[in-house]
């Protein structure tokens, strides 16, 4: 477990995570230290002042990390992330933590070492030029973060916004059942909120005594121990594990708690989920179709249009604010027993969280943060026999790692002065860690007998085939279900149609008036909140007054290869200005969605006074990439759509640069940011649930220039903008 940072020192257990050379994943568990932008690895605790680390790498600002979800290895479930040296694509070191939480924090801390770079961008570019840095060592830069030292929750509560949008709640209560609020969600027309759709979407509040991580485990868990709680839930399974953070499951519910004479009713549905910076964790669930899992004999499958979990941290994270939602379509076929059976069913599932509630409460805050029955549950899903190939499998383990260790010291000693990422991972001795005796393996795959065959890294057919990046592996996956629901869209299908040269710039219309599909216009800045005068002092942000920049045009544009630096195109709006001799500056923002399609959605915006007069604005636009990622940020708000589009994208600005990989391209007239969307498993989870409701949406994004000092407060957004209804069969083909 991690300690939370001290005086700019975070410390724990972690396990560093490998392949071997069949390709299968195996851990080790290592002691590190973060202190002063240095990664040190240690094997034990007891380290004196005096002793050197097994290996160490310095972080710098051409690091990046991310956040790989949670995954199976050995029977053991750990939460991954992963170091990335920007510059070297094959330096990079897999980390595993034991607990969500612990991970969360190993992340935050990590990415503040890596933003101490480059604090003053007119003094400190040329000191970080690429041409400076080494690629096996990490860049200097050091400057104490007092302030962060402090208490991790208040931290987070002083540093962390919920919202950075101004937007009405579409919420209306309309009762209070077993100590939870009840809420509908309203249509815009329907202020009072009197009015029930035929499948409402319908959410209940509760606080439970219980940190958002246990409550956390216990709603991802499909075992034994939901049987304490969830008083509907039967059975279920993992049809198919997508990644970290997303996958297909099963569900069967209990005939006891429905009507009288209803049928047994299940649930097919894709689950993902991701924890944010502020320790909220949010699940979401809708219904998918899936080759492996078509309808059964004695069950009618419902379907789940949107549901999920928000699990806020309150009380300095000691209790959770939960929010359950749920909108069904429990497939009545009766048209007169729709409405009323609906509701009331959907009403009494809802109840699950007072149960949750009283389990956590029965347990008088001493819940701990795995399952005590773990072991048992694992030895009941297991005969006798496998649970002896096990123990006789960790005794060979034990003298396998004796001998790698004294392999490992030897190679210690001549790899002492490395600094790359890649010299923190261990020495070349391949073997499974044996589970301590107080670790936990309950996970999702061992409670329901499902265990994965081979390294997620491959795609789940387990059949040869070429290797294609995680992008694409996931892409496959999604035309592998064959789903007809709007969850999943089957790109392939679209019609084709003839390449033709377009103007870039001009493929997506303009409708000021938001009235016309596939469109764009621009948000209202007051919409948004940035910082102000005296963040510095008071951490509090104001509305947006209005953008630097006016939106010129977009592009919504499909291509079979990536499409980057469109603003040197010759069709472009950019050249055209170029041509003309026209002092304009274009700033041009490329959103890349990877796949067997790729899709495109580009962004141009044009400043009309001298670069030189906005100061923060002319060192981003000549600074470096590693300023340029520590700075940009975007604000999302999806102010039409479905709940689950909304909860998966949230409205909290993002240091793009920090979570996903990016490239800019410098022009005499122009600089383009290009977003690879596919560069992060979380990002692809949202966009692919997006793109499904894509037709139904309105998008709207603002984008800033992250302020840091007095001299660069208040901020100023650099231009907004309002996507209506897009459509991926409007796309043009490039």
């Amino acid at each position: 477990m991690g300690v939370p940072p001290n005086d700019g020192k975070m410390e724990g257990w972690l396990y560093i995570i490998r392949s071997h050379r069949f390709g299968l994943q195996f851990s080790r568990r290592r002691y590190f230290i973060l202190q002063e932008n240095y990664l040190r690895c240690y094997k034990t605790t007891s380290i004196s002042q005096e002793e050197e680390p097994l290996r160490s790498a310095k972080i710098d600002s051409y690091i990046r990390i991310t956040d790989n979800g949670r995954e199976s290895i050995n029977r053991k479930v750990f939460f991954i992330f992963t170091l990335y040296n920007t510059l070297n694509e094959n330096d990079h070191l897999k980390l595993g933590a034991s607990g969500s939480e612990d991970a969360g924090r190993w992340i935050r801390s990590l990415q503040n070492a890596v933003l101490k770079e480059c604090p003053n961008p007119e003094k400190e570019f040329m000191s970080f030029s690429k041409k400076n840095w080494l690629p096996s060592r990490f860049g200097n830069a050091k400057r104490a973060h007092r302030q962060r030292s402090i208490d991790y929750y208040s931290f987070l509560h002083n540093e962390a916004v919920t919202s950075d949008v101004i937007a009405p709640s579409p919420w209306k209560i309309f009762g209070c059942q077993n100590g939870l609020r009840l809420f509908k969600e309203a249509k815009d027309w329907d202020s009072r909120g009197k009015h029930w759709d035929a499948h409402p979407a319908i959410m209940a509040v509760g606080v439970i005594n219980g940190t958002p991580e246990a409550i956390f485990r216990t709603l991802m868990s499909l075992g034994a121990s939901r049987s304490e709680w969830d008083f509907s839930f039967y059975r279920g399974n993992v049809v198919e594990h997508l990644d970290g953070h997303t996958d297909i499951l099963h569900a069967k519910l209990y005939s006891n708690w429905l009507p009288w004479g209803m049928m047994r009713r299940d649930f097919l549905l894709r689950r993902y989920w991701r924890r944010e910076e502020d320790g909220t964790y949010v699940i979401l669930y809708h219904s998918v179709i899936h080759k492996k899992c078509p309808p059964q004999n004695g069950y009618v499958r419902a379907c789940l249009k949107s549901g999920g979990y928000v699990i806020t941290p309150v009380n300095k994270g000691r209790e959770s604010l939960v929010k359950h939602m749920l909108a069904v379509d429990w497939k009545f076929w009766k048209v007169y027993l729709r409405q009323p059976y609906a509701r009331s069913l959907t009403i009494r599932m809802l109840e699950r969280l007072a149960a949750l509630r009283e389990m956590f409460r029965a347990k008088a805050g001493n819940y701990p943060s795995d399952f005590s029955s773990a072991d048992s549950e694992v030895k009941i899903m297991l005969d006798q026999a496998a649970v002896e190939d096990i123990e006789s499998e960790d005794i060979s383990q034990q003298k396998l790692e004796l001998n790698a260790d004294l392999e490992e010291d030897e190679a210690e000693k001549t790899n002492s002065g490395r600094r790359s990422l890649m010299s923190l991972n261990d020495a070349s001795d391949e073997f499974f860690d044996v589970p301590d005796s107080g670790e936990v393996i309950a996970f999702d795959h061992l409670e329901n007998g499902w265990f994965p065959e081979v390294s997620q890294e491959w795609p789940a057919s387990n059949m040869p085939q070429p290797r294609l990046s995680s992008a694409a592996v996931f892409v496959k996956k999604i035309h592998d279900l064959a789903v007809q629901k709007k969850g999943y869209m089957d790109f392939q299908e679209l019609a084709k149609e003839e390449n033709v040269v377009p103007s870039f710039g001009n493929t997506l219309q303009k409708d000021s008036a938001c009235s016309l599909p596939c469109s764009w216009a621009t948000s209202d800045p007051t919409t948004f909140l940035i910082r102000g005068e005296n963040y510095l002092k008071d951490n509090q942000k104001i509305k947006a007054k209005g953008t630097l920049m006016q939106m010129v045009g977009a592009d919504w544009l499909r291509s079979e290869h990536r499409e980057d630096d469109l603003g040197s195109r010759a069709e472009s709006i950019v050249q055209k200005y170029a041509a003309q001799g026209r002092p304009e500056f274009f700033f041009i923002v490329n959103i890349q969605v990877p796949g067997v399609t790729q899709y495109t959605l580009a962004l141009y915006y044009m400043l009309k006074t001298p670069l030189e007069e906005t100061p923060l604005l002319h060192s981003f636009v000549n600074g470096d990439d590693a300023f340029r990622n520590s700075r940009f940020k975007l604000i999302p708000y999806i102010s039409k759509g479905s709940w689950i589009v909304k909860q998966s994208v949230g409205k909290k600005a993002c240091l793009v640069g920090q979570a996903l990989e990016m490239h800019y391209f410098r022009g005499k007239n122009y600089l383009e940011l290009d977003i690879d969307v596919g560069s992060s498993t979380v990002a692809r989870g949202v966009v692919s649930l997006v793109l499904g409701y894509l037709n139904h949406l309105v998008i709207e994004m603002a984008f800033v220039i992250q302020g840091n000092t007095e001299e660069e407060l208040p901020e100023v957004l650099l231009g907004t903008c309002r996507l209506n209804n897009l459509d991926a069969s409007k796309s043009v083909l490039v």
